[in-house]
């Protein structure tokens, strides 16, 4: 059996419900950045995300 690393990871965005209040197209925007660049780096380390 082939044993490999792995590293999980959670977050949370603090305020999340305040700020889809106060500009709901700009949080969905910002967030989906902000994805775009975690799925950057996942990629270039050849990660997957589930």
């Amino acid at each position: 059996m082939e044993r490999k690393l792995s590293t999980i990871l959670a977050s949370d965005v603090v305020g999340f419900s305040k700020m889809m209040a106060a500009n709901e197209e700009y949080t969905l925007r910002d967030l989906s950045r902000r994805r775009q660049v975690i799925d950057g780096v996942v990629a270039e380390h050849d990660g997957k995300i589930f």
